[in-house]
């Protein structure tokens, strides 16, 4: 069976997305099962001149990188590049991690993965491109044969948006990177020497995941002063971790006004290694996000045994198997109050720690290769009937 993957988000540009982490994780495990399936599968990518992400623990005899210069202007790709590509290494099936930036063509059946429904659910978050991306998951959902998504949350607002017929989506939840986000404590002097560089001491509050307005940070960076405020006694620091996108310029503003702006820390992106280690310090983990389709940095934090508690939102209480603490995202006064109860009450801290950590174990990377591996099987069978 030939798999032909649009790889654009594999990219320098795109691989730190979410896409791009989703794609990255799901290729790699496809690799580990391709030689040991059966029928056994091949898989081909493309990947821009100069850009050497297949080197990049991706080196298999089950994968094939063509160069195509043509991934240089996404427009292009997105107007029929990766179809013209896809059609001459002959598939039996076409995967694509994402619907809003290429076309499947006519070469084979196209399994496709719509993580989400933000365009629709949060359009303010899309700004200009809300319209174009919303068009062409529409476009995309009618052409796939087979759509994945990643909770039955974005599985609902698929059906509910795009009037998609529920048996053509398939659920296929993510996991997390165990290497990095496991329940082993940090180095010692590995975290003294991250801290320090980064002006954090303990105690400290985080969230790690893009700057951007969907995620909400404005509203945590309000909620933690009100705690600072009216809680004297917790003195802790607020830490955002992560890359800058839509619209950060306003959570920066919100930072700014702060009376305590000196202990709200950026520590920006950070490699894996060290944000598995920001992250298993925390004191707790807040994810105050409006819309997710999975939200893995929840997953994360969970795996590593580190209290959180979330936004009640979306999907947030399904993939967390309700098992945390959640709050209104829209409202300040509530996810302050739910910090300060997970920084004052030790029982519920060690409670929401097990909690969730039995319940991030549930999830992985290989489960859901497998799943997807069984999808294209699935597709290439029934389009040969």
């Amino acid at each position: 069976m030939i798999v032909a993957v649009d790889t654009l988000f594999m990219s320098k540009r795109f691989r730190y997305t979410g896409t791009g982490v989703y794609l990255s994780h799901v290729l790699s495990e496809c690799l580990k099962i391709a030689g040991v399936s059966t029928p056994k599968v091949e898989f081909h990518g493309f990947r821009p001149p100069n850009d050497d992400w297949a080197n990049n623990g991706f080196v298999s005899p089950f994968l094939h990188v063509h160069t195509a210069p043509i991934l240089a202007w996404r427009r292009l790709w997105l107007l029929g590049g990766m179809a013209i590509h896809a059609a001459r290494v002959r598939p039996d099936v076409v995967f694509m991690p994402t619907a809003q930036h290429s076309l499947p063509g006519k070469s084979a059946p196209a399994v496709i993965a719509i993580l989400d429904a933000i365009p629709r659910r949060i359009p303010e978050a899309m700004g200009i491109n809300k319209t174009p991306l919303h068009a062409m998951t529409w476009i995309n959902a009618k052409l796939a044969h087979k759509i994945v998504t990643i909770s039955a949350c974005s599985k609902k607002d698929l059906v509910e948006i795009y009037g998609i017929k529920p048996e053509k989506i398939a659920v296929t939840y993510i996991g997390c990177n165990s290497d990095v986000f496991n329940r082993f404590p940090p180095d010692p002097e590995a975290s003294a020497r991250l801290l320090s560089r980064l002006g954090i001491r303990r105690p400290y509050v985080l969230h790690h995941g893009t700057l951007e307005l969907r995620k909400n940070e404005h509203r945590l960076i309000q909620a933690w002063d009100h705690v600072r405020r009216t809680s004297k006694e917790l003195d802790v620091q607020l830490v955002l971790a992560g890359p800058r996108g839509y619209r950060h310029q306003e959570i920066l503003r919100v930072r700014a006004a702060s009376p305590r702006r000196d202990e709200i820390i950026l520590s920006g992106v950070l490699p894996d290694d060290e944000l598995g280690i920001l992250v298993k310090n925390a004191a707790l983990c807040v994810i105050p996000s409006l819309y997710e389709g999975f939200c893995l940095p929840m997953v994360e934090a969970m795996a590593c045994g580190v209290p959180t508690v979330a936004s009640r939102s979306s999907c947030m209480p399904e993939v967390s198997g309700g098992v945390l603490e959640y709050f209104d995202p829209y409202s300040v006064e509530e996810m302050a109050e739910t910090i300060r109860c997970a920084l004052e009450d030790t029982g519920l801290r060690d409670r929401l720690s097990a909690n969730g950590l039995a319940r991030a174990e549930e999830f992985s990377w290989e489960r859901c290769a497998q799943d997807t591996m069984r999808i294209f099987a699935e597709t290439v069978a029934s389009h040969g009937q």
